[in-house]
């Protein structure tokens, strides 16, 4: 019998121990998270999209895993009675200069293998009333789900197996030894055969604590939002993105009918000053040290500095962020927009100032540490736990 740790109780931890039980049932799995619930951080506060994969480099982990874990992830939810919708998007053009890039996006979906259709402006206001635009996508494969929820019955089926859910447990660096590891946590060491680096936003500081040599480390972005005010609702029947620019890697303010009724607008990316900083005002020393002393930061920071200007006066500017979304939607005024929770990005960063494009999962001898899993990891949850699971497996021999 093995005795396997998964570090990071988000929807990527959880589905990693899901996978592994249901590969090796006789397994004993142990999942470690710091916080007193799970999902807390990524996993709880995006807004709840599943998507389809249009983005992604075809062939990428991205673009393969967001396909076949939409898919599995409505499989689960159906089976367990978690509300989900498969809505479908629109991605819409607002000017001639993106007409091309949004012809290079819809190709791009096509190689993808999606069910989508170019529409022109009749279409898109079958779709989307209020919504303006010269041409768009419609991608069909698209939808909304509470992603704690799925956390909650994936943690739930864990433990009706036996599995061991420890709350409360920060893991501070692992120890591989001969033919053991040990996690060494706030609460004391304990032993395992093998052990799942899914710790999010942290994943790079557990990974180089344990004496992983690695070129790239994990800054935070804060993903500010606002929502419409419920009686504001009516503008937007399901998701509306608008042409995203392939040179910056966030794909704009959007708008975004969540599970619940409430429609999202945003997000507007700025640097975050703490990794788990949800709020303007949270400063985290150390975090900021880290981001600000790592040179892959300052030469990202010279590549987009203007964009990072603009996302920042959008940031202070409510008027500026209202301008910003009133290209997609022209009825929306400031006082239509309330604060909403913000969420944080935990993007991998190379010494160079690229980006980590691509879902980032290394193997040590004992370990499988996954150092780059943002969106869309929530939809791809399920075979991104399906790959640590044949690495684990590959590591016992198996």
């Amino acid at each position: 019998m093995i005795h396997i740790a998964v570090i990071g109780g988000g929807i990527v931890g959880l589905a990693a121990a899901y996978s592994i039980k249901q590969a090796r049932p006789e397994a004993e799995i142990t999942v470690i998270e710091k916080e007193n619930h799970w999902g807390a951080h990524q996993t709880g506060h995006n807004s709840g999209v599943i998507h389809s994969g249009i983005y992604y480099k075809p062939g990428s982990y991205k673009a393969k895993f967001a396909r076949s874990g939409g898919e599995a992830l409505i499989r689960f939810c159906q089976k367990y009675g978690i509300p989900f919708e498969r809505c479908g998007k629109v991605i819409v053009a607002t000017s001639e200069q993106e007409l091309p890039l949004l012809k290079n996006l819809y190709d791009r979906g096509l190689q993808n293998g999606l069910n989508l259709e170019l529409i022109g402006q009749d279409r898109l206001r079958d779709f989307e009333p209020y919504v303006r635009g010269i041409r768009a996508i419609h991608v069909k494969e698209t939808g909304i789900v509470d992603y704690k929820k799925v956390c909650e019955i994936i943690a739930s089926l864990l433990k009706d197996v036996g599995a061991e859910l420890l709350l409360n447990t920060k893991v501070e660096r692992i120890v591989e030894e001969r033919s053991k590891v040990r996690v060494i946590t706030n609460r004391g060491a304990q032993s395992f055969d093998f052990a799942v680096n899914c710790a999010g936003l942290h994943s790079d500081r557990i990974a180089r604590a344990s004496g992983v040599a690695m070129d790239l480390k994990i800054v935070p972005f804060r993903g500010e939002y606002y929502k419409l005010r419920p009686e504001k609702r009516y503008l937007v029947k399901n998701l509306v993105y608008p042409v995203p620019n392939p040179q910056f890697p966030f794909l704009g303010v959007h708008l975004t009918r969540m599970i619940n009724g409430e429609v999202e607008v945003g997000p507007n990316a700025v640097l975050g000053f703490k990794r788990e900083g949800y709020r303007k005002t949270d400063v985290d020393v150390k975090d900021l040290l880290d981001t600000f002393s790592f040179r892959g930061f300052w030469k990202l920071a010279l590549t987009y500095w203007r964009e990072g200007m603009e996302e920042m006066v959008r940031s202070y500017s409510k008027i500026s962020f209202v301008k910003n979304v009133q290209r997609l939607l022209p009825d929306v005024e400031a006082d239509d927009l309330i604060p909403a929770l913000a969420g944080v990005r935990a993007q991998a960063l190379r010494s160079d100032g690229t980006l980590v494009d691509d879902f980032y999962i290394i193997n040590t001898k004992r370990t499988v540490h996954v150092l780059n899993a943002p969106s869309p990891a929530a939809t791809a949850c399920f075979p991104i736990g399906e790959e640590i699971t044949r690495r684990t497996l590959e590591m016992t021999g198996r």
